[in-house]
């Protein structure tokens, strides 16, 4: 069964997850580390604990779920996974980092384009892709049904939902998204978002002020 290891990196504060099973093989995903002091946590947790990274995933290819990409690819070999509609989104990030200010090496290596309903498996560990766009046009979220989680980066929060201002947002399919895909799982279902603290499911169908279901 996969255990969640979360990291908060870069000024703005995103969600990197590290999901690994007994075995020791594991999973990164949305790697934000900006800072080398960041790397560095990254890198030593995995070495730490005696890890072998053997997927890099990303929810979706906005500016702080991407710092890391390329670290991630140099140090461990591992090539990018992304639904096709987030290329647009990750060539966008170097232009981005200008205007945030927060200048960096985008990914550069081989992609490997996921779809709604794939399986990934992190050894003998499922996880199932939900293609959830609003946030961004390819937008996907990560369900571990054994494990009773999912990664939903910025599609939903605690009491939040993804922003929808940004190129490619759209209110409308977030909200379709979060109530067709996310709002149907198990209400015990753990949810990891992009950033802040984690909820569930249940919690958010019947308090979340912005897509409620009760």
């Amino acid at each position: 069964m996969l255990t969640v290891q979360p990291f908060t990196f870069n000024p703005v504060q995103e969600n990197t997850y590290v999901l690994y099973n007994e075995k020791g093989d594991c999973c990164i995903i949305d790697p934000g580390c900006y800072f080398a002091s960041e790397e560095q946590a990254l890198k030593g947790f995995i070495e730490q604990n005696g890890l072998k990274p053997v997927l890099l995933l990303n929810t979706h290819c906005h500016l702080d779920h991407i710092f890391g990409n390329k670290f991630i690819h140099r140090t461990y070999g591992l090539h990018l996974h992304i639904h096709p509609n987030e290329k647009q989104v990750l060539d966008r990030g170097p232009a981005s980092g200008q205007a945030w200010q927060l200048p960096f090496d985008n990914y550069d290596g081989e992609l490997v384009f996921i779809e709604e309903g794939q399986t990934i498996r992190i050894g003998d560990d499922e996880l199932q892709v939900l293609f959830t766009p609003g946030h961004s046009p390819g937008s996907v979220s990560f369900y571990d049904r054994e494990a009773k989680f999912v990664i939903s980066g910025d599609v939903l929060f605690q009491g939040s939902v993804g922003r929808t201002d940004l190129p490619g947002g759209d209110f409308g399919i977030l909200e379709e998204s979060i109530k067709t895909k996310l709002y149907a799982l198990p209400e015990d279902v753990v949810v990891y978002p992009g950033h802040g603290e984690s909820t569930t499911i249940g919690d958010e169908i019947k308090t979340n002020p912005f897509v409620k279901m009760i």
